[in-house]
């Protein structure tokens, strides 16, 4: 075997530094590229459309800069009922609906009452009966006291006997009891004329006060037990509420009782009803705290009323450090500061309009909450948020898609 040539193993050197020079070119040239790359973008984005986000203008209340706690609750009537009769039987005739105003005394439904009406008129019967035998009584007491009056003649001139005298005595003290009798009789006559009446009337329902009838428990043909259970409507007919006595039954944790007082103005929002604030007045807390919640129950009057104002709604009620002036009583347009920027030494909001930002001038007001009232803000527009210093009025925009 050949010994190998170690000679030729040797590293050429001569080429090394002419292929290092050649990359350290390709290097700067790839970062002179890049910079190139940048700088054009960057010179694209400053004369293209800048993107911006959006937010809209707000209509918010003055009551939230004087708003010491927020609680939620329910609309209820101080006054509610569950309407039954006394008395058991079919239901014959219902005179009202859901929704039906009715007035204090008014029929709202009937019973079946045929023999209930047969026993007072017999009961009335009885009455007249009764009246009619005092007449005869109070007749032969008449003639009892005339024919004493003529016995007691005849036995002063010695012409009748002291026992015919006696008889005629003992007739008119008979007389007497008999008119006393039949007074007697005609009072228990009218008495079960009275308990015929009252058990008539029992048949007839009929509203304990002025209110809205709010649900319908029966229909013509039902069977009324009015003992069953009537607070479950069971053996109610109908079920009404005083409207005017409706109030907000809010609760409010233990810890935040120091921020309300009994006579406190309030604000009152409906869920169902956003648009719409409320004026009221914290009428009383219920001195009773429940432990499962750690809360009391706060009621609360409403001052200004609305007939959309229904049982049962839920509400947002914010206790206020003070009442609201009738001018704190409007919503105001509002915007988050960061919406505002100065243009030309003017504070503007910038719009958007067909794609462009058109600088609105606006005038800022009252801090409400996170916001700031503003006049001249569109209403229901949307207004740059956090506008770049470079946007100006007019320029084209891209709104970021949220």
């Amino acid at each position: 075997m050949d010994t190998p040539d170690l000679g030729k193993l040797a590293i050429d050197r001569s080429t090394a530094p002419q292929r290092s020079g050649r990359r350290r070119r390709s290097l700067w040239l790839a970062l002179l590229v890049v910079l190139l790359a940048a700088a054009l973008f960057a010179a694209r984005a400053m004369s293209g459309r800048p993107h911006v986000e959006t937010v809209g203008v707000a209509l918010a209340w003055p009551a939230q800069e004087y708003t010491l706690l927020n609680a939620t609750g329910y609309v209820a009537p101080q006054r509610k009922a569950a309407i039954s009769s006394k008395a058991t039987g079919r239901l014959e005739w219902l005179g009202v609906l859901e929704g039906s105003r009715v007035r204090k005394d008014e029929l709202i439904a009937r019973l079946e009452n045929r023999d209930v009406s047969a026993a007072l008129g017999q009961a009335e019967a009885n009455v007249r009966v009764a009246r009619a035998n005092l007449v005869q009584a109070k007749a032969e007491l008449q003639d009892a006291r005339n024919a004493l009056r003529r016995a007691s003649g005849l036995l002063a001139q010695k012409f009748i006997a002291q026992a015919a005298y006696d008889a005629a005595e003992a007739r008119y003290d008979k007389a007497r009891a008999g008119v006393a009798g039949m007074d007697a009789a005609i009072a228990a006559a009218e008495a079960n004329a009275r308990a015929a009446r009252v058990a008539l009337d029992q048949t007839l329902i009929r509203a304990p006060f002025d209110g809205v009838i709010l649900t319908k428990s029966a229909n013509v043909g039902d069977n009324i037990t009015p003992f069953s259970s009537a607070a479950d409507s069971k053996g109610a007919v109908v079920t009404m509420a005083d409207m005017d006595t409706l109030e907000v039954e809010a609760d409010v944790s233990e810890s935040s009782l120091a921020k309300i007082a009994v006579g406190q103005p309030v604000e009152i929002q409906l869920d169902a009803l956003p648009t719409l604030r409320l004026s009221g007045v914290v009428s009383r807390m219920v001195p009773t705290v429940d432990r499962s919640k750690a809360t009391l129950l706060v009621k609360v009057r409403f001052i200004e009323r609305d007939p959309r104002v229904l049982p049962d709604m839920s509400a947002r009620v914010a206790f206020l450090s003070r009442a609201l002036r009738p001018d704190e009583e409007r919503p105001l347009p509002a915007l988050p500061p960061a919406a505002l920027a100065k243009r030309d030494g003017r504070l503007v909001a910038f719009v958007i309009n067909d794609g462009k930002a058109r600088a609105t001038p606006v005038t800022a007001g009252r801090k409400l909450g996170d916001l700031v009232a503003v006049n001249g803000g569109p209403v229901g527009q949307k207004v740059v948020l956090r506008p770049p210093e470079r946007l100006e009025d007019g320029m084209a925009v891209e709104v970021a898609a949220k």
